[in-house]
């Protein structure tokens, strides 16, 4: 995952080159895509990915990312924080997966009471992604992923 300063009005680069804030071989339960069997829109290609970043402060002021990859479970949300509260870090990986079982792209938002969630897209097998809503808990240092919202369908 790599980042790079931008100009005020987000039109052209400040920093010559991007900095690496961590790699996905970091993460001890992230895989490398041939190695897990793995194939984007059919194509098997080799390597590691880093996918879908959001960026957010607990109440405590903790400087975190969530990001998605691959692992045992297929796709999985990650999350990290920053040692130092700075985009530069260093970056610590929480060696679980915050969500596993082909979960990914996850975004924390607010409702419009207040309260945090967290939605993530998620597949069962090979079916199509469909969202999962999640309570989450962010009064400390680290988030914490509460219970499964279940949300009614008109089928």
């Amino acid at each position: 995952m790599d980042y790079i300063e931008l100009s005020k009005d987000l039109t052209q680069t400040i920093s010559e080159k991007p900095v690496t804030m961590f790699r996905a071989s970091e993460l001890p339960c992230c895989g490398e895509m041939n190695g897990l069997g793995e194939a984007t829109f059919g194509l098997k290609m080799p390597g590691w990915v880093t996918d879908g970043p959001q960026m957010f402060r607990t109440q405590t002021g903790k400087l975190g990312m969530l990001w998605s990859t691959w692992g045992k479970e297929r796709y999985l949300q990650a999350v990290c924080y920053s040692e130092s509260g700075k985009i530069s870090g260093p970056w610590v990986q929480e060696p679980e997966p915050f969500l596993a079982n082909n979960s990914g792209h996850g975004m924390l938002f607010r409702t419009f009471e207040g309260e945090l969630r967290y939605v993530v897209h998620h597949s069962e097998g090979n079916g199509p992604r469909k969202p999962q809503y999640w309570t989450v808990d962010d009064s400390g240092d680290k988030l914490v992923l509460g219970h499964q919202i279940i949300v009614p369908t008109n089928n």
